[in-house]
């Protein structure tokens, strides 16, 4: 992944370049290999479709209880894909170690309980 630079302004008018890594980091020179990066961007797609509809619905009047339905299927698709990318990030960037496998299937599903 390609390092991100976001900037933090300290209210002082000084304003700083972040360089993070594809996992957050800041600072790495390493790469993740992160392998959900096309299923996630898969759901994401779907839900921005699902909320481009909720939009329409509005524009066009729908009825509430509707719209609400849609948007509760928005924020479950959106929770859906934070699991997957939070369980990615577990897998590929907090620890590669062969021997934390038992540990991270565990607070996997623990988040699996959890979400």
């Amino acid at each position: 992944m390609s390092d991100d630079v976001y900037y933090h302004d300290h209210g002082d008018g000084v304003v700083h370049a972040h360089h993070l890594d594809g996992c957050g980091h800041e600072g790495h020179s390493h790469t993740h290999s992160h392998t959900q990066t096309k299923a996630v961007l898969n759901r994401l797609s779907r839900a921005i479709g699902h909320l481009e509809s909720v939009k329409r619905m509005i524009e066009d009047g729908r009825d509430c209880t509707e719209v609400l339905v849609q948007l509760a299927a928005v924020r479950s698709a959106l929770g859906s894909t934070a699991k997957v990318i939070l369980k990615d990030h577990l897998e590929h960037c907090i620890s590669d170690d062969q021997t934390a496998s038992e540990q991270l299937e565990a607070l996997n599903d623990a988040i699996d309980k959890f979400m």
